[in-house]
This record gives structure tokens, sequence and C-alpha cells, in this order.
């Protein structure tokens, strides 16, 4: 029996709207303080769950990246490990989200994976779980199960929602792939910022502790910088290569925008302290 398609899930960006490394761990991950908010641009997935147990993704991006390293069937995969869960699915994914670019778009599509099939499936575990879950995909995938904006530490699966403004965004994607581990590997990179409180974190000046390093290894952040600092208050998201700038309003992103020079691509959004995956969670 072929169960109807659920369309539409989306699987939204997240800005780091700071992101300071306050040491290494003996495991080699970092200890973090960071800032998410997330932005209204996302891929978008549908679903339509089966009862044999195949996993099938339907994507151009199956092309550059072989299913077992893929963190969607991954995470129906976990999923269903986790669920004791006989049945499968058939996904489709529409990839609008920059690859490598620090918007966390892979880990975005794994949380709305496990969200969306956890409500289809009707697996029943809860956020959390599922978010037990994400952590063993990637460090993001928690902040997206979790759906609010939210100040993290620790690798960044200690959560605590925040509610910064929500300015208009305009985000430019350097025609480049920076990879975290990379940068976190580097020997140049800050490590030993002083962990602060959070009220004391949203009062300082907002800062990026890799955006230096990535900068100087990658001219084309470092040029995208450059330009768009002359229009606001800007800085990198997670370890790039994306950087973007707020705006008050999505008029002055768009005018910003329209003087782009035509070597740089780049997006307005709106950033959103509600997750539109949780918002499409809701009307379910």
């Amino acid at each position: 029996m072929n169960h109807p398609i659920s369309r539409h899930w989306p699987a939204p960006a997240k800005l780091n709207l700071f992101l300071h490394v306050n040491g290494r761990r003996a495991d080699g991950y970092h200890e973090l303080q960071t800032l998410f908010q997330f932005i209204d641009c996302c891929d978008q997935l549908d679903f339509q769950p089966t009862e044999s147990p195949e996993l099938v993704l339907h994507s151009t991006l199956s092309e550059e990246v072989a299913d077992k390293d893929n963190l969607i069937i991954r995470a129906a995969q976990a999923l269903k490990q986790a669920t004791g869960y006989h049945g499968g699915a058939h996904i489709w994914l529409e990839k609008n989200l920059p690859m490598g670019g620090g918007l966390g778009g892979g880990s975005s599509d794994a949380a709305t994976t496990l969200v969306a099939l956890n409500a289809l499936w009707q697996t029943g575990l809860t956020p959390a779980q599922l978010g037990d879950i994400g952590l063993t995909l990637g460090a993001d995938v928690p902040i997206f199960i979790h759906g609010h904006a939210a100040f993290a530490e620790g690798v960044g699966e200690k959560l605590q929602p925040a509610d910064p403004t929500e300015p208009w965004y305009l985000v430019i994607t350097p025609k480049v792939h920076v990879c975290t581990a990379t940068v976190f590997k580097d020997p140049d990179l800050p490590r030993n910022t002083a962990k602060l409180t959070f009220d004391t974190l949203m009062l300082n000046p907002w800062r990026n502790d890799c955006e230096k390093l990535v900068c100087r290894r990658y001219p084309q952040v470092a040029n995208a910088l450059a330009w768009l600092i002359e229009y606001a208050p800007s800085r990198m998201t997670g370890t790039g290569a994306c950087v973007f700038g707020e705006f008050k309003e999505q008029q002055q992103a768009l005018a910003a925008l329209s003087n782009l020079p035509a070597d740089m691509d780049g997006f307005v959004a709106k950033g959103m302290n509600i997750s539109p995956l949780e918002l499409r969670l809701r009307q379910l």
C-alpha cells in the first residue's frame, strides 16, 4: 500500500550570530559558546512512508554524495534502528543551501528527516530523544531538532532557548568549500576565549573566533566580508565560507544585494527565532 506523499518539510539554514572557541577536549572536539538563529532560506524535503523497509533518496545530490555517507539516509536509518520500525520511505530533496558554507544545510536535512519521519512513522520519540540521535550524526543536528534559536555550549549540544532580534540578513556565499574539520585542526585557530555567561555575551560585541583564520586561508571569504562590512555589521557564520550582514529593513538588505559585485553570489533572508521546521510540525 502506498502512503500519500507528505510535502514541503523545510530544512532551514542557521547563522552563528557569534562563535567562541573555549578550548579543545581530550577527544579532539572543541568547547564552544555560540548563538544560533534560523533564517527563512531552506532546503525542502518530501516524504512518502512505505510498508517495505527500503530507504530511497531522490536527489541530484546522490551523484555527489554516496547514500552511505548521506546524512538524510543515515538519519532515517538511525531512527529505524532506535525504534525498531520496519517500514521505509521515499525521500525527495530539493537542495537550495550551499554545501560547506557554514549554514548547516546537511545537519538541517538530517534533523528534518528525523522530525518528519518520527511524525509520519508515528515512532513517538521526544525532541530530546531525537536530539540524542541527531548528535551522533553531527554537532549541529540537535539545534535544528530543538526548533528555537538557542545559546549553545559544550560541543554545541547544551542548548538554552534565546530570543535575539530578528533582523534581515544579506548572506554572501563565496564559491569555496571550507572544511570544518580542517579549520578546527588548524594550529593557528584561537582556542582560549574565556567562557562568559549568556547575559554577558549578549551585551558584548559579537564575533567569530574562526573568522580571521578562514579569511587568511580563503581570500574569497576575506573579499566578501570586506565588501559587506561597508554596508552593515557583518561576520562569518560557523567555520565559513558564508558571511552575513544585519539590516533593520528588508529594503536596505535588498538595496545592498543589488550592488553585489558580479563575481559574488548572495541572497536576502529573514532571521527567525522559531524554526520553519517547527512551524511545519505544528501543522500536523
